[in-house]
């Protein structure tokens, strides 16, 4: 039987109601587990599935396994999608990429789009206070339905990488990936003039862009955090620093803010020991003022800090 685990956060008010999200998790993570917490969620697939991974810069990343999400990918007949990098790395344009796949074993489990290897499209954001638009990948509109499926994980600029980030950066081309790393300067390079808060909040706008094309008539979006292997550095880094703290479990919802920051207060909230230490995992988030991705997106109105924590095991 379900039952509430926990409530890490305060319930608030919006409009005179209470606002809050239910999150799952189980402590399992197996590939059995990952359909589990995916079907606790009641939001059957409709139409042509993607589910949007991060397919690691090297074979030394910390991105998810194929053998832990295959079972999930073709339960839901899915497509793994992912859009190239902006950095020249690996995965920097699409014949790298498909060659990155292959040497991780994606394509061995389901078919793989790489969403912008041809062209990108503009899509609508509701906060236009940095980014004016979000450009990603052109074959977005080929699909019905998102399954975001994020590694949790620290990260060098944004401090954590969840589904937010999975959402934003990860659904961009690469020109939207500059856009946003730019706070809406430029579709090339790196070079920010507002500052890191801008660069955050332009995060969650185009996280925000993502969740309303999904949320029209005859589509839809849910959420996964897989908390394994969290080091402080991002799947996009290619000889991450070894992760110090203890595998934690698997988290789902439909409301992404809600369950970021779940997976930041299971963080922050951890109790560490022997071979199982917290601090650098929270240093790296708080010293990149990560968790303000997930104020800002709440604020925009994305979804809610408030939670329930539902404990499937």
């Amino acid at each position: 039987m379900k039952k509430i685990l926990m409530s890490l956060a305060v319930l608030s008010v919006w409009g005179g109601m209470l606002a809050q999200s239910d999150v799952y998790f189980t402590k399992e993570i197996t590939p059995e587990s990952l359909i589990k917490i995916y079907e606790a969620l009641g939001v059957p697939p409709t139409g042509k599935v993607a589910v949007k991974i991060s397919t690691g810069e090297s074979s030394k990343s910390n991105h998810l396994s194929p053998e832990l999400i295959a079972g999930l990918v073709q339960k839901v007949d899915g497509t793994i999608v992912e859009c190239n990098t902006l950095y020249d790395g690996n995965r920097s344009d699409g014949k790298k990429h498909r060659e990155a796949v292959a040497e991780r074993g994606y394509d061995k489990i389901a078919p793989v789009d790489i969403m912008d290897e041809e062209a990108e499209i503009a899509i609508a954001v509701n906060d236009s206070t940095w980014i004016h638009y979000d450009l990603v990948g052109a074959n977005l509109p080929n699909y019905d339905y998102m399954i975001n499926l994020a590694h949790f994980k620290g990260h060098t600029m944004g401090g954590l990488g969840g589904v937010l980030k999975n959402a934003s950066i990860g659904v961009a081309s690469s020109a939207g990936k500059a856009y946003i790393h730019t706070a809406g300067t430029s579709t090339s390079g790196w070079n920010n003039p507002h500052g890191q808060d801008a660069f955050l909040e332009s995060m969650a706008s185009a996280a925000q862009a993502v969740h309303n094309y999904f949320k029209q008539p005859g589509k839809d979006i849910v959420y996964i955090n897989v908390m394994n292997n969290m080091s402080v550095d991002c799947d996009c880094n290619g000889n991450p620093e070894t992760p110090q703290i203890a595998d934690i479990g698997i988290l789902a919802s439909t409301d992404p803010v809600a369950l970021d920051q779940a997976s930041v207060d299971l963080v922050f909230n951890h109790q560490g020991g022997e071979g199982d230490d917290p601090a650098p995992l929270i240093e790296r988030i708080k010293s990149r003022h990560g968790t303000h991705t997930i104020d800002h997106a709440e604020k925009i109105g994305l979804g809610s800090k408030q939670y329930n924590l539902i404990n499937i095991d």
